[in-house]
């Protein structure tokens, strides 16, 4: 029988690694119950959230009927190039708004594990567009599919005008397909390498020809530049298109296992036990890849608390600053922050490096991004200010090409804690040893208990304890 310490002990890596962690009044309350009970309330997601909607169809509309109409133009006056600059300058804006609307999002949500599922899918399913009404689009699906049907999932976000565009599919076309798509949609997105070959790509290209969107941003499946011919996928043939491909793919159980290996670096260990996976991966399948059954299975595996796969991953930038807004109540005078925040750290949300996403892991660390995460927990929680000078964001460097003339990049962080609000979610005379075990995941060394002695009040403590090394892990 285990004990409620033991069980507070798995409450809080499961709200670490399911969500963005808990308060301790929330896990005492868990602890009562089995850990089957908690895992029951992540996935439960009653009704589901509205989408994002920073961006505005009529405005996503306004900007393009512009743009078509300077795009016919042989010459572009000085005021029309203006123009130009300023729907670039606008839709930087706008990208970095809906960047801004997430990251609240995250920090407030009643549903941390739709969030962070809809956070492993935007890594897994990376993407760039200068279109923010696409990237928005892209984002409300994967949160609507975050915890559903993976095929549902896969083939609505192959449909949505960010993918189809970033990965060339409006170029796919009867007679001169273009392969990027079909590509990417086996090696990064379902089966991975070894599992298919040169002529499966080929062919299963042939089968997404006509896959586009009109000029609302809506899919549109064109008869006239499909190729409707035979085709031979993974040594079947028929005239396949791209619904059918992806029910190919998915009745491999490599897809599953693909998946899985994916799932379990994000949320239990960055070196995977292949055992584990596939473990996972047939339950994924023979559950016709529900990716809420495959969660609860991970998240009820006695392995899932094991010592090795505790305290052992490294936060990426998002999980680090949704942690700290959400744990301390956090707010900031100037939101737009949290996007320099991200540039810093290594994370920009809605711009991964390539098409692989984010690497995680070790590469969340260097000797710069390091610097900036010991210091940012101190800052925060002592309502700090840090200078960004020189550090810009993305669509910063965007517009300095644009103008072609050097921008300096300023901002200042001004965040305000609830330390009221914090103190009173913590038991009555907790020690400090007591707290420093619940902020930090990693077990308590002799420095990490030196400090703690050392220092009798409570916000300090926290504020010290935030700010080692060891709050870097989950």
């Amino acid at each position: 029988m285990m004990d409620r310490n033991e069980n507070f002990s798995r409450l809080k890596h499961l709200y670490n690694r399911a969500g963005f962690g808990a308060a301790y009044t929330d896990l005492l309350r868990l602890s009562k119950k089995k850990i089957d009970h908690a895992v029951e309330e992540l996935l439960k997601v009653p009704d589901l959230p509205p989408d994002l909607t920073t961006v505005t169809f009529d405005g996503f509309k306004q900007e393009q009927l512009l743009l078509e109409g300077l795009k016919k133009k042989m010459m572009l006056t000085p005021e029309q190039k203006m123009e130009r600059v300023q729907i670039t300058r606008t839709r930087f804006g706008n990208s970095r708004q809906l960047n801004v609307d997430w990251m609240l999002r995250l920090a407030d949500t009643n549903y941390p594990l739709l969030e962070k599922m809809t956070l492993f899918w935007h890594g897994h399913f990376a993407c760039r567009s200068d279109i923010p009404y696409f990237s928005m689009q892209l984002n409300n699906v994967q949160r609507a599919h975050a915890l559903g049907s993976f095929r549902t999932l896969l083939l609505a976000v192959s449909k949505t005008p960010a993918m189809l565009q970033y990965l060339n599919n409006q170029q796919n076309r009867k007679g001169h397909p273009n392969e990027n798509f079909a590509r990417e949609l086996m090696e990064l997105f379902t089966i991975g390498r070894g599992n298919y070959t040169e002529d499966d790509v080929k062919e299963s290209a042939r089968s997404f020809t006509g896959w586009k969107f009109d000029e609302d941003g809506n899919f549109l499946f064109n008869t006239k530049l499909h190729d409707a011919q035979n085709k031979t996928f993974f040594g079947y043939t028929g005239a396949f298109d791209g619904e059918a491909v992806i029910d190919m793919i998915l009745k491999k159980p490599a897809a599953a296992t693909f998946i899985c290996r994916k799932l379990y670096i994000f949320f239990v260990n960055d070196v995977p036990d292949e055992g584990h996976v596939k473990e996972l991966a047939a339950h994924f399948y023979a559950h016709d890849y529900d990716i809420r059954e495959v969660l609860r299975k991970l998240f009820t595996a006695e392995w899932f608390y094991t010592k090795e796969n505790t305290g052992n991953k490294i936060k990426s930038p998002v999980e680090l600053l949704t942690g700290l807004s959400r744990r301390f109540y956090v707010k900031y005078a100037q939101p737009e922050v949290l996007v320099r925040l991200e540039s810093g750290l290594g994370q920009y949300l809605f711009n991964p490096p390539n098409v692989a996403g984010w690497a995680g892991g070790r590469s969340w660390i260097d000797s710069s991004s390091l610097m900036l995460r010991l210091r940012l927990p101190s800052l925060i929680l002592n309502n700090g200010r840090i200078d960004f000078e020189g550090r810009g964001d993305p669509e910063d460097e965007a517009l300095i090409a644009l103008n072609g003339k050097k921008k300096v990049a300023n901002a200042d962080m001004e965040a305000t804690a609830d330390w009221s609000r914090f103190m009173a979610t913590l038991p009555k005379g907790i020690k400090q040893a007591e707290l420093a075990a619940f902020i930090l995941a990693p077990p308590l060394n002799s420095m990490v208990n030196d400090v703690v002695i050392r220092n009798t009040n409570l916000k300090n403590v926290v504020v010290v304890l935030t700010s080692m090394p060891e709050y870097q892990l989950c």
